[in-house]
């Protein structure tokens, strides 16, 4: 290449070179950088996953009685409507609403009118047949009376007998009395009321022995029996025992349930009928695992149950098969006879999870050596 050659092109090689030299020196760079991360890359591990540690307790399955609770309520053994049986004027008051009575004792009283004086009546005409008929008898026997006859007398005597049972029970109804030993829970009438044959008289109640009703799922039917002890909690929270007189034998079209009745005995009058009360009836005898409602957990799809630790480590969950409760906890039917509950941690690990066992008496163990380590 010539001097003009050279001239004429020099700008355009310096600027060629220029950028020649920014490009190995860039290449440099990302070179060493490479070379640098591959020195400085740690090698590969292997990777252990971690375990969640839960505090469990070994636990054995006691045998215990399921008992079956509804809630029902109270009411009178027996519940009777009094009514009229003659015609009268009511004249007199026996017993007010409310008042507990014996059997036989006076409700309400009606006029007498004239009932002595057809009773007296009867009584009468009773004798003077037995005198036709006694007649008739011994004509009869002389071939003076034929046998027509003596019938015909016969079924007038027993007339003015049936004539006379009427006056005396014409005057036996005359008073309204208390059919059993109980209470009047109403009285429709007052002194001068006027009363025909079957107007209403009273309410009258046997408060003396109450029931206890309630109705029993068709699932737990078949574990009740008639003259069966049971007890039920009433409203006021005391517990009262007694025998179960009924058990329904169709259930009710509607809600497929059966009545239950529980009869309990008030001769003291302390309870009253219509209260609220929850029957407990005992059930089959199971082995169940009692625990705190505090280890009670939901899974993915809501079920109330427990968690426990399988033999392999992995977390296992029961629902919840609540045999009984009480103040000491609840018991749960349906886990191993021997089980691994987990009581701490169990809202962390979901079932299927590998877990770290750490048994309450490890735990116990522990507390106490450090309690005994801080205290030298």
């Amino acid at each position: 290449m010539n001097l003009g050659n050279f001239e004429r092109y020099k700008s355009w090689l310096v600027s060629a070179g220029i950028a020649v030299g920014i490009a190995l020196w860039l290449l440099s760079g990302r070179i060493g950088n490479d070379a640098d991360l591959r020195a400085s890359k740690p090698e590969p591990t292997t990777h252990v996953d971690a375990r969640t540690s839960v505090r469990v307790r070994n636990q054995t399955a006691e045998e215990v009685t399921r008992t079956i609770t509804v809630n029902g309520k109270t009411a009178p053994a027996r519940i009777v409507e009094l009514n009229a049986e003659t015609d009268g004027r009511v004249v007199s008051i026996g017993g007010e609403r409310g008042d507990r009575l014996d059997r036989g004792e006076v409700i309400v009283r009606l006029d007498e009118r004239d009932r002595s004086a057809r009773l007296a009546q009867a009584v009468a005409t009773v004798k003077q047949r037995e005198l036709e008929f006694a007649a008739r008898q011994k004509l009869m026997g002389e071939s003076y009376v034929s046998e027509a006859q003596l019938q015909e007398a016969s079924a007038m005597l027993e007339a003015a007998r049936a004539e006379l049972a009427r006056a005396k029970l014409d005057i036996e109804y005359m008073v309204v009395r208390a059919p059993f030993n109980g209470a009047l829970q109403e009285r429709q009438v007052e002194i001068g009321d006027y009363v025909k044959t079957a107007d209403p008289i009273a309410t009258f109640v046997d408060e003396r022995t109450l029931i206890v009703s309630a109705n029993v799922s068709e699932f737990d039917a078949h574990n009740v029996s008639k003259g069966e002890v049971a007890s039920a909690k009433l409203a006021t929270g005391e517990t009262v025992t007694g025998v179960i007189r009924y058990v329904a034998p169709m259930a009710d079209e509607a809600t497929r349930t059966f009545v239950v009745e529980l009869e309990i005995d008030n001769a003291a009058g302390k309870y009253r009928g219509g209260m609220t009360a929850e029957l407990m009836i005992p059930a089959e005898t199971i082995f169940a695992h009692r625990i705190s409602p505090a280890l009670l957990t939901l899974d993915d799809n809501g079920n109330l149950g427990i968690k426990t630790v399988n033999e392999r480590g992995l977390v296992e969950f029961h629902r919840a098969d609540i045999a009984m409760s009480s103040g000491e906890g609840v018991w749960i039917a349906g886990l191993p006879h021997s089980a691994v509950i987990i009581t701490v941690g169990q809202g962390f690990v979901n079932a299927g999870a590998l877990v770290d066992s750490v048994t309450e008496v490890e735990v116990d163990m522990a507390v106490a050596t450090k309690s005994a380590e801080q205290g030298q």
